[in-house]
């Protein structure tokens, strides 16, 4: 990757002009980053170009977190008009390859994880949209707008929205005192950082919403296998100090989240190869339908179950999406 037009007097405007500048992996969005180095210092070059990205929601849920005291990089400059921030960098060593070489702290380390979500849901909403029923609804709508197409599908779009408003109802009334929700907390974009704090990434698309949100996005990781047990073990972790009543409610809740998050993952894996030419996130829809299909075994999914057996019949699922050949 070629570092943006603009970065050098950027970088040069904040004190690090002989900075060598060098990709790093970057992520599902147009967004591109780059280390910078110079001598001793090292940054993150945050490259997301406007009109497509706006930093500024990440710049603000940063501040935010960093002002709870949890580990978000800290902003050292911004150039709104070119897209570009510099941030700080958080090293390598992430959570997805450190329990791919060392599985036996997956226990330790998910249960970090759930501790941070519980203390993030003890502080203050960030000042963000709230998570409504249009957000989700758009969501969701992501699968027969292109999934569906995808697999030549005519589905019963009416049938599809009524059963998600009736499913959804529940969860959004329970949201009348809303907490942060990152959207994408799972393992790739979780730092180990060295002080044994938990380094926090890729959150600018933060809303006020529901408990169980980032809970079901770490616990049904879409990159990730996560088994049963220990899913369960950190639910019921979450859930320990609750009533059962209460927790009954959530793990409803829970359900009900993580089938709209992964109805949402298989559209947007669905557009990400058919409009972006990203093939290898198709990888990844055995694993989405096989957790979509637990979340509706819920009773208080019966309608979206339904609504799936009769469009999206289980053997058209394990069907594999033609690639466009470019």
């Amino acid at each position: 990757m070629t570092p943006p037009a603009a970065a050098q007097d950027f970088l040069n405007e904040l004190g690090w002009n002989d900075a060598d500048i060098l990709p790093v992996a970057g992520d599902a969005s147009f967004r591109r980053y780059f280390r910078v180095i110079s001598g001793d210092r090292k940054a993150i070059l945050m490259d997301a170009p406007p009109p497509h990205e706006d930093p500024r929601p990440f710049i603000y849920i940063a501040r935010h977190l960093k002002a709870q005291d949890f580990a978000a990089p800290e902003i050292f400059g911004e150039d709104l008009d070119h897209g570009l921030v510099l941030l700080e960098d958080f090293g390598d060593h992430r959570m997805r390859e450190h329990l791919d070489d060392h599985p036996e702290d997956e226990e330790t380390i998910y249960r970090q994880t759930v501790d941070l979500i519980k203390a993030l849901h003890q502080k203050p909403a960030a000042n963000t949209a709230e998570y409504d029923w249009d957000q989700y609804l758009r969501e969701v709508n992501l699968l027969p707008e292109w999934y569906c197409p995808a697999q030549s599908l005519d589905v019963d779009q009416a049938g599809f929205v009524d059963a998600w408003q009736t499913v959804l109802q529940p969860v959004i009334a329970a949201q009348t005192s809303p907490v942060t929700v990152l959207r994408d907390y799972h393992a790739e974009n979780i730092m180990l950082l060295d002080d044994n704090r938990l380094g926090l990434l890729d959150f600018q698309d933060a809303l006020a919403g529901h408990a169980a949100y980032d809970l079901v996005s770490m616990l049904q990781d879409a990159r990730r296998d996560v088994s049963d047990d220990l899913e369960e073990a950190m639910l019921a972790y979450y859930l320990d100090d609750r009533s059962a009543d209460d927790a009954g409610q959530f793990r409803s809740h829970y359900a009900i989240l993580g089938a709209q998050r992964n109805t949402k993952i298989i559209g947007i894996f669905t557009r990400l190869c058919i409009r972006d030419g990203k093939a290898r996130y198709l990888d990844f829809l055995p694993r989405m339908w096989r957790l979509l299909e637990k979340d509706v075994t819920h009773p208080d999914l019966a309608p979206v179950a339904d609504w799936f057996n009769r469009n999206i019949p289980s053997d058209i699922r394990d069907q594999p999406i033609a690639v466009p050949q470019v």
